[in-house]
């Protein structure tokens, strides 16, 4: 298996494994069981070159039917290790779409491997709602998630289950299954 199919491998068993399995995103079992995800592993070593591939990414994902790609997930496999660089890029990420004029068109969820939000230390088990086996930006369709957010009782109830289920589960256990799905 060369580098690029095992980081889609090891991305889609995240995928399954963690949040579908756990249910911390109810919108991500739809496309992944209708093959509707592209999963794009990008080797760029610099921001620079990082720009260039997220605006051909963005160009790709509004350039082709939902029906036939929902979302596109850019996998890095060579930049923005480091949390904190990772979450200064999205700054620029979101520069970009406003640039694009694709604000309320298309968002970016953001997800890496010590990802750790804002008000919590990086040891608290909430943080791997948004933990991932790389550094990955996910495009997603504003229309999709208007859709399934209309569909989805108490959508606004999800981080508070994620949370619970996280706590329950405990850190250990969560460790455990993302080293499963390397």
């Amino acid at each position: 298996m060369n580098a690029d199919d095992q980081a889609i491998q090891q991305t889609k068993n995240w995928l399954e494994g963690i949040v579908i399995k756990h249910n911390f995103c109810p919108f991500a079992a739809k496309p992944f069981h209708q093959n509707t995800i592209r999963y794009a592993v990008s080797h760029v070593n610099n921001e620079r070159a990082l720009v260039d591939e997220l605006v051909s990414e963005i160009a790709l994902l509004c350039d082709v039917r939902a029906e036939d790609q929902e979302t596109s997930l850019l996998i890095l496999t060579a930049c923005l290790a480091d949390f904190d660089d990772y979450n200064q890029f999205l700054n620029v990420a979101d520069a970009i779409l406003e640039e694009m004029d694709l604000l309320g068109v298309i968002q970016i969820a953001s997800f890496h491997p010590d990802y750790c939000f804002a008000d919590l230390s990086p040891e608290d088990v909430r943080n791997y709602t948004n933990r991932s086996v790389y550094p990955m930006f996910h495009l997603i369709r504003e229309d999709s998630v208007t859709i399934a957010c209309d569909t989805y009782p108490d959508i606004d109830l999800v981080p508070e289950k994620n949370e619970q289920k996280l706590n329950a589960m405990g850190l250990d256990q969560v460790l455990r299954q993302i080293k499963a799905c390397l």
